[in-house]
C-alpha cells in the first residue's frame, strides 16, 4: 500500500546540516523504500533526501525549517524517523552519544 507523508522540522543543531549530520540523515533516508525529498521552503525546490551531495549542498544552517515529504512504502515511517533524527540534533548532543 502506497503512502504519502510530510512534515516540517526546525534544525536546532548548532552548525546546522553540515557533513556529519548530512551523512546520518541520508543514511537513515536510504533505509526506507519510500522516495524521500526535502526542501528549505514549503514550495521547494525539492531534492532527493537520499543524495549526500544534494543534502550537503543545501547548507541548511541552525534555525532552518526543513520540509520533508515521502511517498511509497513506509513513507510515514521514513518522515517520522527523519524528523526524530533532526529533533535529536543528529545524535550529536553534548555527550556525543552514539546510537546503535
Amino acid at each position: 500500500m502506497s503512502q504519502n507523508a510530510e512534515a516540517t522540522v526546525e534544525i536546532t543543531h548548532e552548525v546546522g546540516l553540515h557533513a556529519r549530520p548530512s551523512v546520518k540523515f541520508t543514511k537513515l533516508a536510504k533505509t526506507f523504500p519510500a522516495a524521500v525529498e526535502m526542501a528549505m521552503a514549503p514550495d521547494g525546490p525539492w531534492f532527493d533526501a537520499k543524495s549526500i551531495v544534494k543534502v550537503m549542498a543545501a547548507k541548511a544552517p541552525k534555525g532552518t525549517m526543513l520540509h520533508l515529504r515521502a511517498s511509497g512504502d513506509r513513507a510515514r515511517e521514513a518522515v517520522e524517523a527523519l524528523v526524530a533524527l533532526v529533533e535529536r540534533d543528529f545524535d550529536e548532543g553534548e555527550a556525543h552519544v552514539r546510537s546503535a
